[in-house]
């Protein structure tokens, strides 16, 4: 009877089941970093308990071992290292995008010659391999990084071009055990970045050749619009952050491009750009309101009028803008420091949030065969491609809840929702996915 019922089914629906090469960041992206420690006003919370709306997660930090500044080291607080992967796999399986970031502001990664680049290299890629996450997030502060020289094309300094070949090793390494792409982000402060406009040395645009160097590989670049201070736009006037003309002035810099005394920096594609700022006024300096921050990417993405004196060089704005960024997932989360989740509801505002991510994550993996579809109620879904590879089947309502959850025990599943209003969900199982409509 099952074969019976599984010929039968196939025949009616063979149409719906395709492959399709999944795309490796999300579309519109929002990204959160994920406190690795304990903090009494931002406290850690589990992995797989963050909010629906976060699609790619920065674990926070890989630092260096005690006594090093290049061979680095991840443990996770709070939870068992068996705990934290099967969290990291449970996240992903729902479509997230874990990354491992380096550095941060207490931590300096330097790699002064090629030991330590060949240690940074293999620590880092062990680390990446036992967790299993999907990229790294290169976020190098203090002493990290610093020009004394040279141009962003042809650097001289060591530190600079070793982090780059380190960099290309790591995801070459990854590509060869893998078969896919390392996604490779970058969260540089803004006298990395745009400072370089007003001078070229120290940590002023010390981040651009790294840029300028990985930037085909370069999937994400959110420099951090807080912990700031002012910055020069490419207009030679001066933009105080906390702004939404700060927003604007320092987005537009990143994918114009503008002139340094080491050259010029050709910009980034808006596709490539998050706009990162902190969620909420204990997060860091530069906190910006909801709606501040919305009439600024609207602007940017040209949907919106100019909401302060910068004017933006492109007419009509960048309206294939990536995402939004946020320090951080911890920070949102609580209620002590504006409202729970604040930033994630001010971009599932300017978005379009999760339906759009949903949908952008359906185009890209590969499908569920359902049938009927629409349904009233009751369906069957064939589950033979996922059966044993993963065991949790689950159900997300239009704006990204979770409604309904099991575990596959048959290569054809039964499913009644006769009891969900009528809508549109989104059934997912590791890699695969459909969408439902209920009638």
């Amino acid at each position: 009877m099952k074969k019976i019922i599984y010929f039968s089914f196939i025949l009616l629906i063979s149409f719906a089941s395709s492959t399709i090469s999944r795309a490796q960041l999300p579309n519109p992206v929002l990204v959160g970093y994920f406190h690795n420690w304990s903090d009494f006003n931002a406290p850690y919370i589990q992995l797989n308990t963050i909010d629906s709306r976060y699609n790619v997660i920065d674990i926070a930090f890989a630092v260096p071992q005690s006594g090093s500044d290049y061979n680095m080291t991840f443990v996770p607080e709070n939870v068992t290292q068996a705990t934290f992967i099967s969290q990291i796999q449970a996240m992903q399986n729902l479509g997230k995008k874990l990354i491992i970031s380096i550095g941060g502001a207490s931590a300096p990664v330097s790699l002064d010659d090629t030991i330590e680049r060949n240690m940074f290299i293999s620590s880092m890629t062990a680390i990446i391999n036992t967790y299993g996450f999907d990229g790294i997030d290169i976020d190098l502060e203090g002493s990290s990084v610093s020009v004394s020289g040279g141009t962003i094309a042809t650097p001289l300094d060591a530190k600079i071009i070793n982090m780059i070949a380190a960099i290309k090793q790591i995801m070459s390494n990854y590509r060869l055990q893998n078969n896919k792409k390392l996604l490779l982000t970058m969260a540089p402060e803004t006298a990395y970045v745009q400072g370089g406009q007003s001078a070229y040395g120290g940590i002023w645009g010390a981040y651009l050749p790294i840029i300028h160097a990985l930037r085909d590989s370069l999937d994400l670049l959110h420099v951090q619009l807080y912990n700031s201070g002012s910055m020069y736009g490419i207009d030679a006037s001066i933009y105080n952050q906390g702004t939404a003309d700060f927003i604007v002035s320092m987005t537009e810099a990143v994918i114009h491009g503008f002139n340094t005394s080491g050259g010029y920096f050709t910009g980034i594609p808006a596709n490539k750009i998050a706009v990162a700022l902190p969620a909420c006024v204990s997060a860091g300096s530069g906190y910006i309101a909801p709606l501040t921050v919305k009439s600024a990417i609207d602007y940017l993405r040209g949907v919106g009028s100019k909401p302060g004196t910068y004017t933006l060089a492109q007419a009509g704005g960048y309206p294939d803008l990536r995402g939004m960024m946020t320090w951080s997932v911890n920070w949102d989360a609580v209620s002590t420091c504006g409202s729970v989740y604040e930033f994630a509801n001010n971009f599932q505002t300017i978005f379009g949030g999760s339906t759009s991510i949903i949908k952008n994550s359906i185009q890209d993996d590969k499908k569920l065969v359902v049938f009927p579809n629409p349904t009233t109620g009751v369906f069957l879904i064939n589950t033979a491609e996922v059966y044993e590879k993963s065991n949790q089947l689950f159900i997300y309502n239009a704006v990204g809840k979770m409604v309904y959850n099991r575990v596959i025990r048959n290569e054809i599943e039964t499913i009644n929702i006769s009891e969900f209003p009528a809508g549109i969900y989104y059934l997912i199982s590791g890699s695969y996915r459909q969408k439902i409509v209920k009638i």
